[in-house]
């Protein structure tokens, strides 16, 4: 996995959406992800994480996020925001969690 090469979770989000990153996921009843595109369902082992990328807020070091860069196994491929630390929504920390990592082929 490749460091953070981006500045912001705007500039992120640009960079994967033009990489075809384009559906949006949200967690449904702490069990699954739905595509907000399409309404596809997926549990946890249906996915997998491509790349992350973690980011602090500029003005404030607690306003910090995650982006994660998904797909899924019927091919879907988006992208998922959530926040961590303090504001952390556990249920989807858990559920991310399950989530495999890709393994990167080796250049």
């Amino acid at each position: 996995m490749k460091l953070n090469q981006y500045t912001s979770v705007a500039h992120a989000t640009q960079a994967l959406r033009k990489r075809g990153f384009k559906d949006d996921f949200k967690l449904e009843e702490k069990k699954w992800m739905r595509n907000l595109n399409n309404k596809n369902k997926y549990k946890s082992g249906d996915m997998s994480i491509v790349e992350y990328h973690r980011f602090e807020g500029m003005s404030n070091p607690s306003d910090l996020s995650i982006l994660f860069a998904v797909e899924t196994h019927s091919g879907d491929k988006g992208i998922i925001v959530s926040s961590y630390g303090m504001y952390a929504d556990m249920d989807l920390v858990e559920f991310m969690d399950k989530v495999r990592v890709k393994e990167r082929a080796s250049a």
